[in-house]
């Protein structure tokens, strides 16, 4: 029996989470359910993007993972679902699934058409529980949706490089737990385009000359201790996803700051870098 994962906005304080799992345990008895966060920043497309992209590849292939953000259906936010990279996603088509087509293409996508015989305001309890269980069966998407070849795009989830391939403008696209800011510029495409030249990057308060590949590496452990600087030194890093990350080096946002609120940075402001 395959994994089914729930990323959604729900949180903690209410019955969603609770109820979602209750109606696949209701389905599948034996069926393992992992949450991957239900902490998403409400309707916060971009977050999830970034999240559920970190976090897929580390199930096995075969798992079905239900997203739970923006899913109430409409017009304009129909449901799909997809087989990529040898896993299912079941979605709203609101632009989250974009980052992950950004990097492999989708073997198949479906338009979820089983709302005639489900009456639903809930549609992740209700819809997306019943094709995920589907899935988990063995069952195929054509049987709950009808074939479809695109889907929706998130605007400015891509950095631009300007003509001269000088200068890459990228932007905030999350913000962890630590208080860190996570840009979408690659490090693939740095050094595609900086082809080993020196660099800047900016982000309002915020100026690095230096990438690191740890969190560790900012430090001078030569020095001792106590005449070193350490806690509160901003960095620039490669973080684990590979994406540029403002930091501040062992962060506490509850209680001296962090490099969102110290550089002043939110979601979707600039983040550039300019070769010299």
């Amino acid at each position: 029996m395959p994994f089914i994962t729930l990323t959604t906005d729900f949180g903690e304080k209410d019955h969603f989470v609770g109820a979602v799992k209750g109606a696949i345990y209701s389905e599948l008895e034996d069926i393992r359910i992992v949450d991957i966060s239900h902490s998403i920043s409400p309707f916060h497309s971009t977050e999830a993007a970034y999240i559920i992209q970190r976090a897929y590849k580390s199930f096995p292939q075969g798992t079905i993972h239900i997203i739970g953000i923006d899913s109430e259906l409409n017009p304009e936010n129909r449901h799909i679902a997809l087989l990529l990279d040898g896993h299912y996603f079941v979605c709203a088509d609101n632009g989250i699934i974009s980052m992950l087509t950004a990097e492999v293409n989708p073997e198949k996508i479906v338009e979820i058409n089983i709302h005639d015989r489900i009456f639903s305001n809930f549609p992740v309890l209700d819809v997306f529980v019943k094709v995920a269980c589907h899935l988990a069966r063995g069952g195929t998407l054509e049987v709950i949706g009808k074939p479809i070849s695109e889907i929706k795009e998130l605007v400015g989830i891509q950095p631009v490089v300007n003509n001269e391939s000088t200068q890459i403008i990228g932007n905030v696209i999350y913000i962890d737990n630590y208080g860190n800011v996570v840009s979408n510029i690659n490090k693939t495409l740095f050094d595609k385009v900086g082809k080993g030249r020196d660099y800047k990057i900016t982000a309002r308060r915020a100026n690095f000359d230096v990438v690191h590949t740890h969190y560790s590496d900012a430090i001078n452990f030569e020095i001792p201790k106590e005449r070193r600087e350490e806690d509160g030194k901003k960095l620039a890093v490669w973080n684990s996803a590979g994406f540029l990350e403002l930091a501040i080096y062992k962060s506490n946002p509850t209680t001296v700051g962090s490099a969102a609120t110290l550089f002043g940075l939110e979601f979707r402001d600039a983040v550039t870098v300019n070769f010299i």
